[in-house]
């Protein structure tokens, strides 16, 4: 009977403890989505990109929520931003250091880390950033990562938006920019291991070179790329 009574007990203390996280899990989901962004994160892409028009600025908000549901998603592994324009608003938002602060708190759990391609331990580290974001954001939209049909959101904005110090990302593996710019091969950005094997350049959101040590040749043949993310948020207090 005592065992029994102690059977009975650990159920519910397991039940209890699924259905609280799940709770959690919601909350936080619904803070992502409906947190007010200050004013001064769209000024910030409006100033970087003149160009875009206001429903387009609309679109790379959406794209830092969704940035920020990838990283809710990935725990405490690094998520790389496969988006020049979202980084942008990023990181806006982290220079608004007390919302920022309660953002990673109530819709992430811990404290999203900015970490430059550059600081990261490995270019290795950076691959599998790049990856986790690519297959996390595929999940989000119904994609299959290994054969997509489309590009999710965050990879085909920069392209979208004629961003031009932007990531590009194509379907088609052998697809090559006017004027030879690297593009990154949307397939390969899948594979589990050793998509390529140099790392390349590309223009920092802070105008800086950055390693983004998932690429093949970013000079080259547009198909040989793994992926073209920059910094990436992980870790946490």
């Amino acid at each position: 009977m005592a065992l029994l009574g102690i059977t009975l007990l650990a159920g519910a203390a397991f039940v209890g403890g699924y259905l609280y996280r799940r709770g959690l899990d919601r909350r936080r989901y619904r803070f992502i989505q409906q947190f007010r962004l200050p004013p001064r994160v769209a000024q910030a892409v409006r100033e970087r990109y003149p160009q875009l028009s206001e429903e387009q600025v609309q679109r790379v908000l959406g794209g830092l929520r969704e940035y920020l549901l990838l990283c809710r998603a990935a725990g405490k592994r690094m998520v790389a931003m496969p988006s020049q324009v979202v980084d942008v608003a990023w990181h806006e938002l982290i220079l608004h250091t007390r919302l920022y602060q309660h953002v990673c708190r109530k819709g992430l759990g811990r404290f999203l880390h900015h970490t430059p391609a550059q600081a990261m331990r490995s270019p290795r580290q950076a691959q599998e950033g790049i990856q986790r974001a690519w297959k996390l954001a595929c999940r989000r939209e119904g994609i299959d990562p290994l054969n997509p049909t489309r590009l999710p959101l965050l990879f085909a904005l920069d392209t979208e938006l004629a961003i031009a110090d932007g990531f590009r990302y194509a379907l088609n593996c052998a697809q090559r920019q006017d004027g030879g710019a690297a593009v990154y091969c949307a397939s390969h950005i899948g594979c589990s291991s050793g998509c390529a094997s140099d790392s390349g350049s590309t223009v920092g959101s802070d105008g800086q070179d950055s390693r983004h040590g998932c690429g093949g040749d970013s000079g080259g043949d547009g198909g040989s790329g793994c992926g073209g993310g920059g910094c990436g948020g992980g870790g946490g207090d």
